[in-house]
């Protein structure tokens, strides 16, 4: 355990960068630790499972989705207790620490909305072309599917080669996300950080004694998806509807990639 007002943020992304990311026992928790799990889960960018029901829900725009727009708002609303989640790890130095990486663009959240009301989303740290899913929520029935939907089409569009959501779930695999050996897990991310695709790296392979990458590294193109919104409907930007394209471009993109 260690006691920070936040951490550091050249000091959190190479965290990251070595396959490691702090978390608290409990939001009165002053201190954080640092977690390295024996099995990772990864989401395949091109295994997200997009059932009929969930496509229907996007296409429809069920909700607004926005992205950045309410960062701080999004980490609040992941921290607040629930009835399948009465405790969180996000205490206020977590807080503290994201909103860090979110002022100099190393992380993201996606954001659903019905009409004022902040109703679901998830944010991340991203970091070249790997991005780390760092928590998810839905006040509403799914909200946190769609926000994950429209995160992995950012991906895709934007070149993102690894999508991580640290620990399985039911929930995650119903999604498409797997779970791998952390050896596994970081020779694909070392592959994806020193620019390979990262798609055959740590089968078999262990990646005990091997250095990660020294940045700087490659980034993804975060706004891409916008670019391909505006494409299929012109006024999407001018009209600025949703802060995130249409659902139909979701859809598609999302259908041309599984």
């Amino acid at each position: 355990m260690k006691h920070f007002e936040s951490i550091d943020p050249a000091l959190l992304l190479s965290a990251y960068a070595q396959g490691i990311f702090p978390m608290a026992d409990g939001a009165d928790d002053p201190s954080v630790h640092w977690v390295e799990p024996r099995l990772r889960a990864i989401l395949p960018l091109d295994g997200f499972r997009l059932s009929h029901s969930l496509k229907k829900t996007i296409v429809a725009d069920r909700f607004r989705v926005t992205t950045d727009r309410a960062f701080a708002d999004m980490v609040a609303l992941c921290a607040e207790p629930a009835s399948d989640r009465p405790t969180t790890w996000i205490n206020p130095v977590i807080k503290a620490s994201y909103d860090r990486l979110f002022q100099i663009g190393h992380a993201h959240s996606v954001e659903c909305w019905q009409g004022d009301e902040l109703v679901g989303g998830l944010y991340g740290v991203s970091l070249g072309r790997a991005f780390f899913g760092e928590s998810m929520v839905s006040r509403v029935r799914d909200a946190s599917k769609v926000a994950l939907a429209h995160l992995v089409a950012r991906l895709v569009a934007g070149g993102w080669k690894l999508l991580d959501c640290q620990f399985i779930t039911p929930h995650l695999a119903s999604l498409g996300a797997i779970e791998i050996r952390q050896a596994d897990y970081l020779a694909r991310l070392y592959s994806v950080l020193a620019g390979g695709d990262g798609a055959a790296a740590g089968a078999g392979v262990g990646a005990a004694g091997v250095s990660p990458p020294s940045p700087p590294f490659v980034a993804g193109d975060w706004g891409a998806l916008d670019a391909l919104g505006a494409a299929a409907e012109p006024d999407f930007v001018a009209a600025g509807a949703t802060g995130s394209p249409p659902g139909y471009v979701i859809a598609q993109l999302l259908t041309n990639t599984s």
